[in-house]
């Protein structure tokens, strides 16, 4: 009965990889959205003051570091809870694959989150003046927030692996 129990209970790990394969519609889901910031883009850049084009420019990268966000959090993930990916010899291999365990993601992560939040951020102080003041405080009191847990996360993480 227990090997049963841990046979079931290791077997189950590949109920995530639908989802990480779920991932992988957002990405295109993301992509879609991408192209179709740049269509809007193309069509107004003679009609768009610079800061307007700033703004969407910082868009642009945002939905581009989700999509690089996304790309980590699904191959990873599978990695260290599902199952190696086998890549065959003839064929590119990112060189973070197979080297970053769920801690190192963690950190990823965390600092992913913030770069999106700082570009957040940054765009709201482009458009400063029709942003009301309380709501711009807690912009910047969420984004430091952030900051402040993902370095709590990676300084825990390095106490405890000194230990």
């Amino acid at each position: 009965m227990e090997r049963f129990i841990e046979k079931s209970i290791y077997r189950s790990r590949w109920v995530l990889a639908p989802i990480y394969l779920g991932l992988s519609l957002a990405v295109i889901a993301l992509g879609i959205k991408f192209f179709e910031e740049i269509f809007h883009l193309l069509f107004e850049i003679f009609s768009l003051s610079e800061a307007e084009m700033i703004l969407k420019i910082l868009s642009l990268v945002d939905l581009a570091m989700v999509g690089g966000l996304l790309i980590m959090v699904m191959m990873s993930g599978y990695e260290n809870f599902v199952s190696r990916l086998d890549v065959e010899d003839g064929e590119e291999k990112l060189n973070w694959l197979g080297t970053m365990d769920s801690s190192s993601l963690k950190a990823k992560i965390a600092a992913s989150i913030v770069a999106i939040s700082s570009i957040h951020l940054l765009k709201k102080f482009m458009e400063v003046e029709s942003v009301n003041v309380e709501h711009l405080m807690w912009y910047v009191i969420i984004h430091m927030t952030f900051v402040l847990s993902a370095f709590l996360m990676g300084y825990l993480d390095t106490k405890i692996k000194g230990k």
